[in-house]
């Protein structure tokens, strides 16, 4: 995997809130779902998250992050490209229009990715998670963290489209420059669909008054993933990256459980991910980072332990 000067390969993430690094992870389950997507890696290739909250294909480049990553790229690297869902907002500093201005963003992305001699995926945004077909394009995305739980409007039994040609827009840049492309769209609408109105909640952040102690009015979030979901759609997000780049698939990797103590994975102690094992079958647990004692395996339970070689466990 490594290249002539042995430099070992980054997939830089440059996208909005639903693939975004969280704060607070030990209080809070919200996960973007690149923020998990390294524990579906071995430690050959390393994840660089630089998606943000909020953020547009414009925004992205006018607060000089997409500067940051051109500084870090090298020969070898990947850049996966992320927006919609924040292109389609009418403020001027964050709206892009579909097949004008947004492809425009996108197309300068994979260029400038090019010409550094790294190599570009562009990606659809994920689907929001509705299922009531009069679409709601006035409510901020960011501002769905202050809507407490409650009942929801349902009116469809497929889940309902919310990013029209934006959609699209990846896909049609991709065809123009002969661009890797993930339908991270169609992916997650399948996802949705197959976990139904009821299950799909369990993907996002659908919190009940007091299930959560920093959230204790609870949440209604369809946008944003909870640690479930963000685990749910960055291994089928890794597993489309293989498929169209062919030499990161001997890479990736699929757990039972991932441990991190900086929020990367389901559990964020070793110990934890033993304790939430039963007996019936073997388990397979990852250990990103972190120093450990030697866990204490409960009678009856089988797990197999892989590490990073940085980690201890004592």
């Amino acid at each position: 995997m490594m290249s002539a000067d042995n430099h070992h390969p980054v997939i830089y993430i440059i996208g909005d809130s639903t693939a975004a690094e969280k704060s607070d992870f030990q209080n809070n389950p919200e996960r973007g779902w690149g923020m998990v997507l390294q524990g579906f890696f071995t430690e050959d290739v390393t994840v660089s998250n630089h998606a943000v909250n909020g953020r547009s294909s414009k925004s992205f480049i006018d607060e000089g992050r997409w500067q940051k990553v051109l500084d870090e790229l090298k020969p070898g690297d990947y850049v996966v490209i992320q927006f919609g869902h924040n292109d389609s907002k009418p403020s001027p500093d964050r709206h892009t229009d579909p097949g004008t201005t947004f492809d425009a963003n996108l197309e300068r992305y994979v260029n400038e990715t090019r010409a550094k001699g790294a190599t570009p995926i562009l990606m659809s945004p994920v689907a929001r998670r509705s299922f009531y077909n009069v679409v709601d394009t006035v409510t901020e995305d960011e501002a769905l963290r202050s809507v407490a739980y409650g009942d929801e409007k349902i009116n469809s039994d497929t889940l309902v489209d919310t990013h029209g040609k934006y959609r699209l827009s990846a896909s049609n840049v991709a065809r123009r420059l002969n661009v890797a492309y993930v339908d991270a769209n169609a992916i997650t609408t399948r996802i949705e669909q197959q976990y139904g109105i009821q299950g799909s909640r369990y993907l996002h952040m659908w919190l009940k008054p007091d299930e959560c102690a920093a959230i204790p009015k609870g949440r209604k979030d369809n946008t944003h993933y909870n640690i479930y979901g963000a685990r749910v759609v960055a291994g089928a997000l890794a597993d489309a990256i293989g498929e169209v780049i062919p030499e990161l698939k001997p890479y990736i990797r699929h757990y039972d459980s991932v441990v991190s103590t900086q929020g990367r994975g389901n559990h964020l102690t070793l110990q934890e991910a033993i304790n939430a094992l039963h007996s019936g079958r073997t388990y397979k647990i990852l250990v990103l980072d972190g120093t450990w004692k030697t866990p204490k395996i409960p009678k009856g339970v089988k797990v197999e332990i892989d590490k990073y070689s940085s980690v201890q466990i004592q």
